[in-house]
């Protein structure tokens, strides 16, 4: 296809397809003359998840760049590609902070029995978590957060079920980065709409 109708089936303008080309985030297309080249579908996948990655993920064009490079390097890798795109596997080997909280959360992905890697910032966050809830006065512990953690299973579940067919990992990856974070607000949409009427349920005869 021209840049042109790769602009339409995409929904990114000719402008910004040709700055990801010049940046090194879309490989360059079939030249066919001196000023023309055509593109595949495999330019239509990265392209999505480029814009994915940019605007849903919130990436610089550099971050992106080297989240794209990695994917590339670990294609044959579903497990990996996910974790990538998803921003659960760091890129670099910096270390995060470690809170003393940190026990705790890999306790219980231990008593879970999760596969998490031990550089997931995930792992980071909850423990940050906990040491604010405290901070605070709310007498939480990692094992309050037991049940939470296996609706986040049930969760997971669902989430992969939406990839099941889809033999592309970066379709796949962007297909996941979109169900992940854009579903994210209507999750937390629905906590917020169950609570009001678990409470309407506990106290509305009051």
């Amino acid at each position: 296809m021209r840049i042109s109708e790769l602009s339409r089936r995409s929904g990114v303008s000719v402008t910004t397809i040709k700055y990801y080309l010049r940046e090194g985030l879309l490989p360059p297309g079939r030249q066919t003359a001196a000023t023309q080249a055509e593109y595949d579908d495999q330019h239509l996948r990265r392209l999505r998840l480029v814009r994915a990655l940019t605007g849903v993920r919130g990436l610089s064009v550099s971050t992106t760049r080297e989240v794209l490079d990695a994917l590339t390097e670990h294609t044959g890798d579903t497990h990996l590609v996910l974790g990538l795109a998803l921003g659960a596997v760091r890129l670099s080997d910096e270390t995060a902070a470690h809170p003393p909280e940190t026990a705790e959360v890999d306790a219980l992905v231990k008593e879970l029995g999760w596969a998490v890697n031990e550089a997931a910032p995930a792992r980071a966050t909850l423990a940050e978590t906990l040491a604010s809830l405290r901070s605070l006065g709310v007498p939480v512990d990692a094992r309050t957060l037991l049940p939470y953690a296996r609706l986040a299973e049930r969760t997971a579940v669902l989430d992969l079920d939406q990839l099941t067919g889809l033999a592309d990992p970066l379709e796949a990856a962007e297909r996941a980065l979109l169900l992940t974070v854009l579903l994210e607000p209507a999750l937390m949409a629905l906590r917020r709409m169950a609570q009001e009427n678990e409470s309407a349920r506990r106290h509305a005869a009051e």
